[in-house]
């Protein structure tokens, strides 16, 4: 039995020159007991409540009700668990898993891998939840959601060599968008009015959000947003500075 600590295997991993990010084996198994205990509670109230429904001499949807009534009464908790259990692993499908190495970071996410050369990457920093990848332009390379701990994942990326800061250097350029707002290059402003819908939807697709990021990126815009709000500044030839 393997008893070393997650720490342990990641300075081990580091000293083969590879360290591996990511959400613990008790983090992940965590995630799946809360939504399949979650999936199993909700479907035995569903159960109870069509029991009680078609008591009832008038009650709305008495048909699936008395449908619902009708089934073994450990079926409802059990469908309800294994719904729990595909949104599990669609939970963590969604989670960040980071490859570091001398020479390489790679992210994968959803099925997405991003790898950046280190000599592209000029500083790297966490922005709230999300970890931020500076090129040697100004420009962010990447913008990933990472809720690890923030000591952890620093030195994992300082023991390979990159230069990590502690916060934005050019947190002071930011402008918040409003449409047509003057300095910004020709079809950024469009981009961001489509960017400023699909935050605004209900429920909106971080991967739609994301490729929008992406376009603006190839103008020279970099964003961020702050309570579904645009920020944005233009890229200019400048290297941060920053500390091993």
């Amino acid at each position: 039995m393997d008893t070393r600590t997650k720490r342990d295997r990641e300075r081990l991993s580091r000293d083969g020159r590879l360290t591996v990010l990511g959400e613990s084996a008790w983090g992940t198994a965590g995630v799946y007991i809360v939504f399949v205990l979650a999936g199993a509670g909700a479907g035995r109230l569903i159960g109870i409540l069509a029991d009680w429904l078609v008591t009832l001499p008038s009650a709305p949807l008495r048909g699936p009700a008395e449908l619902v009534a009708s089934i073994p009464g450990v079926l409802p908790p059990v469908a309800g668990a294994v719904a729990g259990l595909a949104l599990g692993l669609v939970a963590q499908h969604d989670q960040l898993v980071t490859r570091l190495s001398d020479e390489h970071v790679v992210f994968l996410r959803k099925g997405r891998e991003r790898e950046f050369s280190r000599d592209a990457v000029a500083a790297v920093f966490r922005d709230g939840k999300q970890l931020v990848l500076l090129g040697h332009d100004g420009g962010e390379l990447t913008r990933q959601e990472c809720g690890l701990d923030v000591g952890r994942v620093a030195d994992a990326f300082a023991g390979h060599g990159y230069v990590w800061v502690e916060a934005d250097p050019y947190e002071n350029e930011f402008r918040r968008w409003v449409p047509g707002t003057p300095g910004l290059p020709k079809g950024a402003d469009a981009l961001l009015k489509a960017r400023q819908g699909a935050l605004e939807k209900k429920g909106f697709s971080d991967d739609e959000v994301q490729e929008l990021r992406e376009e603006l990126a190839r103008l020279g815009v970099v964003v961020k947003d702050g309570k579904r709000r645009q920020y944005w500044r233009t890229v200019r030839r400048a290297e941060p500075e920053g500390r091993d």
